[in-house]
């Protein structure tokens, strides 16, 4: 019934009760999740998690965060392990500029060239875009995508315009729960449906009710009926077009 679009169930936060979260997630209705790798070390761990939870399915990239520690052949290992066919997209990749210090040129240059990767590869890509939306969107108007998803969107209209006419859909997930939201939630509640998928992040950005708890998969449900009553539809209408849409984007493999 859902797909969560962007969930960091390989995360260490998970380590002691894993089999137990994604079991809750799919009782609640989560029929589909995306786990996206930060880095070239999670890239095993992603893959072998994917394997045993089939209803799962791989993203690899490096993070913008993860770009500090990451090596040119880092980028030969992504080729390598896209190579294996089962991944649905590349990422978690973009630009950040809001953790510093930070070298945004070596940013820029990791994200660039896995822009070049995922074309390459004809897949999509997951993006991180946090205060660099600007940024983010003259790359991609520079090595245009087949499709994406910009991951925790929180810029204006007319940044999320831009991103639907160049073939994205925007993540919006646990932030959208809190009143004080108020730009979040008129974009959630007014963007067009087609142009909307839902994620977690777990374990990061718990919804309101978690009290800044570790997020979960198992939440997505509860996150899509706030976002329903704020379009004023059916929990069942927002599943179903939101199911569509994160289908549409990340076409190349399915969950088993």
């Amino acid at each position: 019934m859902f797909t969560d679009t962007h969930c960091h169930l390989d995360a260490a936060e998970f380590a002691i009760d894993r089999a137990k979260v994604a079991a809750a997630a799919q009782a609640a209705g989560v029929t589909r999740i995306i786990v996206p790798a930060v880095d070239r070390a999670s890239f095993s761990s992603v893959t072998h998690l994917c394997r045993a939870y089939p209803f799962c399915n791989p993203a690899y990239g490096i993070h913008p965060l993860f770009v500090p520690t990451a090596q040119p052949e880092d980028l030969a290992a992504l080729r390598e392990i896209l190579d294996s066919g089962e991944a649905v997209a590349v990422g978690e990749i973009g630009l950040d500029r809001f953790v510093t210090p930070r070298d945004e040129l070596r940013q820029e240059a990791f994200f660039i060239e896995q822009l070049r990767i995922a074309r390459e590869f004809d897949l999509p890509v997951i993006l991180h875009v946090r205060r660099a939306i600007d940024a983010v969107l003259k790359q991609l108007r520079c090595i245009p995508q087949r499709a994406g998803i910009a991951h925790a969107f929180n810029g204006s209209r007319q940044q999320a315009d831009e991103f639907i006419r160049l073939g994205f859909k925007l993540g919006f997930g646990g932030t959208l729960t809190f009143p004080r939201a108020t730009r979040i939630r008129e974009l959630a509640a007014t963007l067009p449906i087609e142009s909307i998928v839902l994620e977690t992040d777990a374990p990061d950005i718990p919804p309101l009710w978690l009290d800044g708890a570790r997020n979960s998969p198992q939440e997505l449900p509860r996150i899509a009926a706030t976002l329903a009553e704020l379009r004023g539809i059916s929990v069942e209408e927002l599943a179903r077009a939101t199911t569509a849409n994160a289908s549409q984007v990340l076409s190349h493999q399915q969950a088993g």
